[in-house]
C-alpha cells in the first residue's frame, strides 16, 4: 500500500531549512501537495535543501511538482540543493527539466477587453476582404464560362437546366405564395390602421401596390429563394466535393463550373422573375381581401384604386431587380459549395454562411437599386 504523501519544513542542525518530501508523489496527490507547497514560507532564508530520501513512489506529475518548486525557489533568490534522490528517479527529473527548458511557460498578459474586441473586429474585416476577393474571382470565372457556353450552344446542359427550374421555381411556388399572401394581409391591415387616423383608408390600395411591386414582392421572394435554393446549391455541391465527385469530373476533363454552376445560376435567373410576379399577385390578393373585409369600401372601389396605382413603371422597377438577385444567390450558393472541405461539418457551416451572405448581398443590391432609381427620378 502506498505511503501517504508528505511535505514538511524543518530546520537542520546548522540552521539550514530542510524541505522534506516523503511518501507517494503521484498524480492523485499533486493537487493536495501543491496547496501545501504554496503555503510554505521560508521566512527570509536564502538557502534550502529539498530532501527526497523519503519518497516511496514518483511519477511524472510528482517529478514536475518537485522540479517546479526548486525552480520557483531559485527564481526567488534561494539557493536550493536536492538530496537523497533515488537513482531510479533521476532520469525522470531530468526529462521534466529538459521539457521545461524546451517549452517554457508563456506569461500571457491579461488583454484589455477593448483590445480583444478591436482584434476580433479587425480579423473579421480581413476575413471579409479575403472572402470578397475570392468571390470576385469566382464571379469572373463564372462569367467567362457563361460566355464560352453561349458561343457554343451545344455545351448547354438543357436537362440539368430544366431540372433546376423545377426545383427552384415550381417547387417553391407554394411557400412563396403563402408567405407573400400573409405579408399582403399584414401590410394592408397596418396601413389601414394608420390611414384611418386621416380618414384616408382608400389610399391603402396605393401604398400596397407601390410597396409590393417596387420592393416587398421581389425582395421577400429573393430572401426565400436564398434560404431554400441557395442553401440547397451549397449542400449539393458540397456533398459532391466530399465524395470526390468533382475531382472525378476534373480528371475526365469536364469543367465543374460548366456542369454544376451554370445550370443552377441560369435556372434561378429564369425562375426568380416569375416567382417575383407570382409573389406580387399573392401579396396584392392578400391585401385586397383584408382591405375589403375590414375597410368601409367595396371590392370594386378598392380594385379600381389598386389598378390606378399599379403602373408599368412600378412593376418594372421591381422586376428588373429579380435577375440580379437571382445571379447573386446562385453565385454565392455554388461558390460556398465548392469551398467545402473533406468533412460533413464543413457542409453545415458553409451552408449557413451561404444563406447569410446571399441575403446580405441581396439587401445591399436592393439598397443600391433604390439609390440609383432615386437619383434617376424613377
Amino acid at each position: 500500500m502506498d505511503q501517504e504523501p508528505e511535505w514538511d519544513m524543518r530546520t537542520g542542525a546548522g540552521g539550514e531549512v530542510i524541505l522534506a518530501a516523503e511518501g507517494s508523489w503521484t498524480v492523485g496527490a499533486v493537487a493536495d501537495l501543491d496547496r501545501r507547497i504554496v503555503r510554505t514560507h521560508l521566512n527570509g532564508a536564502t538557502q534550502a535543501k529539498i530532501d527526497v530520501s523519503g519518497l516511496t513512489r514518483l511519477d511524472t506529475a510528482g517529478a514536475w511538482l518537485l522540479y517546479r518548486t526548486r525552480r520557483d525557489l531559485s527564481a526567488d533568490g534561494v539557493s536550493v540543493t536536492l538530496s537523497g534522490l533515488d537513482a531510479q528517479y533521476a532520469p525522470l527529473l531530468d526529462l521534466v527539466e529538459q521539457a521545461d527548458l524546451e517549452h517554457p511557460e508563456i506569461d500571457r498578459e491579461q488583454s484589455n477587453a477593448l483590445v480583444l474586441l478591436i482584434g476580433r473586429v479587425g480579423k473579421s474585416v480581413c476575413d471579409a476582404g479575403e472572402e470578397a476577393v475570392s468571390l470576385l474571382n469566382f464571379l469572373g470565372l463564372t462569367i467567362v464560362t457563361m460566355f464560352r457556353v453561349i458561343t457554343r450552344p451545344r455545351r448547354m446542359r438543357i436537362i440539368s437546366l430544366v431540372n433546376q427550374i423545377e426545383q427552384t421555381g415550381l417547387n417553391a411556388m407554394w411557400i412563396v405564395g403563402l408567405l407573400l399572401f400573409m405579408i399582403g394581409v399584414v401590410l394592408a391591415f397596418q396601413s389601414a390602421e394608420q390611414l384611418r387616423k386621416f380618414a384616408a383608408e382608400i389610399l391603402t390600395a396605393d401604398g400596397l401596390a407601390i410597396l409590393v411591386l417596387r420592393e416587398i414582392g421581389v425582395l421577400i421572394a429573393a430572401i426565400l429563394i436564398a434560404g431554400r435554393s441557395g442553401s440547397a446549391f451549397t449542400a449539393e455541391i458540397g456533398m459532391m466535393k466530399v465524395n470526390e465527385e468533382i475531382d472525378a469530373l476534373q480528371t475526365t476533363g469536364v469543367d465543374p463550373v460548366e456542369v454544376l454552376v451554370l445550370p443552377r445560376i441560369n435556372a434561378l435567373i429564369l425562375t426568380l422573375p416569375l416567382l417575383a410576379f407570382f409573389a406580387n399577385v399573392a401579396a396584392l390578393a392578400g391585401g385586397t381581401i383584408m382591405s375589403v373585409a375590414t375597410l368601409d369600401v367595396t371590392y370594386t372601389q378598392f380594385v379600381r384604386q389598386l389598378a390606378d396605382a399599379m403602373t408599368l413603371k412600378n412593376f418594372l422597377v421591381g422586376m428588373v431587380k429579380a435577375p440580379v438577385f437571382a445571379f447573386l444567390i446562385g453565385l454565392v450558393g455554388c461558390y460556398e459549395g465548392l469551398q467545402v472541405g473533406g468533412s460533413a461539418e464543413s457542409i453545415g457551416r458553409l451552408t449557413t454562411k451561404s444563406v447569410v451572405e446571399s441575403i446580405v448581398l441581396v439587401i445591399l443590391a436592393d439598397a443600391t437599386f433604390s439609390i440609383v432609381f432615386a437619383f434617376l427620378g424613377i
